[in-house]
């Protein structure tokens, strides 16, 4: 048997550009094959696979395409946690950190810097948090906005923190979004807002969806759609 074989029936890791990764497995109940993903955030390799799929046939499916997960490892963005003197982007535009231990833990918005105090080393779980609250804000006037244009009663919205997932509208009585959109422009967190509301609506892709989208969303989806698939990953690089 393969050396690397044996090991990983124990021990599903794999090495990627020097770095070990887990290899997390998650069957679903209407998968008929083995799906590949590298983690958004690079910190894992993600399996989707059948109820009926044996977990050492997966890793093995997992070692056999290294070369192609070396390559999407390589392509994510470097990890840049946020700190003092650096900066976050928040609606597409790049804020300034600025941080002083004494000051007011919360953080507050003041121009083109965002000032928060409170212990160095929670400095990261705090920012994350108040931009969720400010995402959440923003979604629910979104989400109110293309409701009105669609002729809908408004529905609740919740932040979601999938890894891959933008939105979601499972049961079309409510929509969840990635909080992680507050740090794109605003045309691209609006059009994924627009996205779900019309999926209130047509639960599918079909040409009358798009065609409603068109109408109630008032940029160039494919612009919005082409700035998520190039930048997308980038949103995940400042907090793990």
């Amino acid at each position: 048997m393969i050396d690397w074989l044996r090991k990983e029936m124990i021990e599903p890791e794999i090495e990627l550009n020097g770095s070990t990764l887990p290899i997390v497995l998650k069957r679903h109940a209407r998968a008929r094959r083995l799906t590949l993903r590298m983690a958004p955030d690079g910190s894992a390799v993600q399996i989707t696979l059948p109820q009926w799929a044996r977990s050492r046939e997966a890793i093995a499916f997992a070692h056999a395409r290294h070369d192609w997960l070396a390559a999407q490892h390589a392509k994510l963005p470097e990890r840049r946690a946020p700190e003092p003197g650096g900066t976050i982007a928040i609606r597409g535009q790049q804020v300034r950190i600025e941080w002083a231990e004494d000051a007011p833990r919360r953080p507050l918005r003041r121009g083109d810097a965002v000032l928060l105090g409170g212990p160095r080393e929670a400095l990261e779980r705090r920012l994350a948090r108040w931009l969720e609250r400010e995402a959440l804000t923003l979604f629910e006037a979104d989400a109110l906005h293309y409701c009105a244009a669609a002729e809908l009663e408004p529905v609740p919205v919740a932040l979601s923190r999938a890894q891959r997932r933008w939105g979601s509208c499972s049961d079309r009585k409510r929509i969840r979004l990635n909080w992680r959109l507050i740090q794109a422009p605003d045309f691209v967190r609006r059009s994924v807002v627009a996205h779900e509301v019309t999926h209130l609506v047509h639960f599918d892709h079909s040409p009358a969806f798009h065609a409603m989208l068109g109408e109630i969303y008032e940029g160039d989806i494919k612009r919005a759609d082409r700035w998520l698939k190039e930048h997308g990953r980038g949103l995940y690089a400042a907090f793990g």
